[in-house]
């Protein structure tokens, strides 16, 4: 790394510790040329991947877009903070575990709706209707039909 101070390449790192809960290493360093100390974080750069909407135009990840509609769904429902920014960080690193540069949006949209069964069935219900853009009650009875079932299927 080069040296702050007089730009000369070469620093010895004379100290590491990780900071921010394993998240970030802080090192002291010292240039070998003019001694100065400086402190410097290192993180892991993880990037997410693009997301390919249904009309085929492509899209940065946009967290907070993702946020809000898992919010929308969740809303006056008794599911904590806590258990929903954990929800959020799952979805986030199952993107980011693909490898992939680019997801369609659907890969997005399913794993949101996984995470809100697990979190609340009447939110993932909520979701899933304007996801899967319900036509008519008797899609919904459907999906609730569906829910209803499953534990039952998954006890045999």
């Amino acid at each position: 790394m080069r040296c702050p101070f007089c730009s000369h390449d070469d620093t010895k790192v004379i100290d590491s510790r990780l900071v921010a809960e394993g998240g970030q290493v802080r090192r002291r360093r010292e240039c070998t040329a003019c001694s100065e100390r400086y402190t410097t974080y290192e993180t892991a750069e993880l990037l997410m991947p693009r997301i390919i909407k249904g009309n085929g135009n492509r899209e940065p990840f946009d967290e907070e877009k993702m946020r809000s509609g898992i919010l929308r769904a969740l809303e006056k429902r008794p599911v904590s903070v806590e258990d929903i920014e954990a929800a959020i960080n799952h979805i986030k690193k199952a993107l980011q575990a693909t490898g992939e540069r680019e997801v369609k949006s659907l890969v997005v949209g399913e794993l949101v709706m996984e995470h809100l069964q697990r979190l609340d069935q009447v939110a993932f219900v909520r979701f899933a209707s304007v996801y899967r853009d319900f036509k008519d009650l008797e899609e919904f009875r459907q999906e609730i039909d569906r829910l209803t079932n499953e534990p039952a299927e998954s006890e045999s």
